[in-house]
């Protein structure tokens, strides 16, 4: 048997790269600290647990770029969609999954590959090159030996960023002769029925009153190395977002859009909506509700939304520190750092921001390694795949001067031709990729 792969970290990417090394007969040592050495937001020591929304965004292949991955990925064999479809709850439009039957489902999965071994053990730093192949998925949340091994490697400084989570409420909790189920504009979505979402409305008054608590609240103090560090603008805190203006919230995550409250028959002032967090129905996640408020003013904060007065948490919020490396600078195409080219870097460490973009960049390092390890063309997706979109933006077309996490979107894709008419360019985009897609899977089982 030839020597093993080793891939660092056991997160969504980590997971995803075994996978696909697994399915090519590649032989993989898969190293996860946890449950060993915990970390500042997971929860467990299950590979895959999903640490803040248990959502993979929307599932609408044709209209939205995450879709279109969510389509990409399932093509090509990924174990986390899999399990995510596997273990979907309703959420409208969206793929949400019952956090803890994914992650099982993902662990198990690799515990019985029979070419996988998995070690509780952390890698202090980065393995040289007597290890062979490695690829290093340690996400947002890398050990600080390992991220001071690979600032020393590299030259450089990690980069860095805030990311927070929202609270988790016991549904039994919430009053539903204020609150009621429905999805925006009715919307089914994957497992769904139209009615997925608890939805709080507010009134302005009510509304005014809530952002101005929000500003006031207190909040976590940050360490003094830490007040420099921004924010991801995709996953901001509900306070930040209320400090930008008053009407922010209500433009954003608390929008009213595609709703009617029935108590009134009208479309409220703004509204709170909470998301099925697990398969039983019991909890439910409050959506965009992010936060970094001190856990005493969450649940006095929260509170004050209707519905949601006499709420239980399962969970409160909260703030962990996130690092990504500058890949468009460190990173050749084929994810290999320049300076150490048996060492590959897959998922959120990357500077992809997401669940399903961090999958999708493992997915690729994990076929990279194969098709070198096999002598076989190393072939990148096309850059008019949403695979392909992400790999060129981390890997060549981002500014490096200017580097920032980014979630998967049709700005990132070549434009088409300027005769399509604006509504019908995402469906055309998708389209397009999908069939570039398959047309990359064959030429990929060609070379096999």
């Amino acid at each position: 048997m030839s020597r093993p792969v080793h891939v660092i970290g056991g997160g969504l990417a980590g997971s995803e790269a075994a996978w696909q090394l697994a399915q090519a007969g590649i032989p993989v040592t898969l190293h996860e600290m946890r449950p060993a050495r915990a970390t500042d937001a997971h929860k467990t020591g299950t590979l895959a647990e999903l640490v803040c929304s248990n959502s993979f965004r929307s599932d609408d292949t044709l209209n939205n770029a995450v879709g279109l991955l969510h389509e990409e990925l399932r093509r090509c064999g990924s174990l986390i969609m899999r399990a995510g479809d596997a273990h979907k709850l309703p959420a409208g439009g969206a793929l949400a999954v019952d956090r803890d039957g994914f992650a099982a489902a993902v662990q198990e999965a690799l515990e019985t590959a029979p070419s996988v071994e998995i070690r509780r053990e952390a890698v202090p730093a980065l393995p040289d090159a007597s290890w062979g192949q490695v690829i290093v998925a340690t996400g947002p949340l890398t050990s600080p030996e390992l991220a001071q091994s690979i600032r020393c490697a590299t030259g450089e400084d990690a980069l860095a960023f805030f990311d927070a989570i929202a609270p988790i409420v016991h549904r039994d909790t919430i009053d539903f002769e204020v609150a009621w189920l429905q999805s925006r504009y009715d919307k089914p979505g994957p497992a769904g029925t139209g009615a997925d979402y608890v939805n709080c409305a507010l009134d302005e008054a009510q509304y005014r009153g809530f952002v101005e608590a929000l500003c006031a609240g207190d909040k976590h103090e940050f360490k003094q190395w830490e007040t420099s560090t921004p924010y991801f603008e995709g996953c901001l805190p509900i306070e930040v977002m209320a400090e930008r203006g008053p009407d922010t919230l209500r433009y954003g995550p608390m929008k009213p859009v595609g709703l009617i409250d029935p108590r009134t028959g009208q479309r409220p002032f703004a509204v709170v909506q909470l998301r099925q967090d697990n398969a039983l129905g019991t909890l439910f996640n409050m959506v965009g509700f992010q936060t970094k408020l001190t856990y005493g003013e969450q649940k006095r904060i929260f509170r004050m939304i209707p519905g949601l007065e006499r709420a239980e948490f399962a969970r409160l919020g909260g703030v962990h520190r996130n690092t990504f490396i500058n890949s468009p600078r460190l990173l050749d195409q084929q994810l290999r750092l320049k300076t150490m080219p048996h060492i590959r870097f897959a998922g959120q460490i990357t500077g992809v921001e997401g669940y399903v973009e961090s999958a999708g960049i493992g997915l690729l390092a994990g076929r990279f390694v194969a098709a070198e390890l096999r002598g076989e063309p190393v072939l990148a997706p096309p850059g008019t795949t949403a695979l392909g979109a992400l790999l060129a933006h981390i890997t060549r077309d981002a500014d490096a001067a200017t580097f920032q996490p980014m979630n998967v979107n049709f700005g990132l894709f070549p434009p088409l031709d300027a005769r399509t008419r604006k509504a019908e360019r995402k469906p055309a985009l998708a389209r397009r990729a999908l069939a570039d897609l398959d047309a990359w899977l064959a030429r990929l089982a060609q070379a096999a």
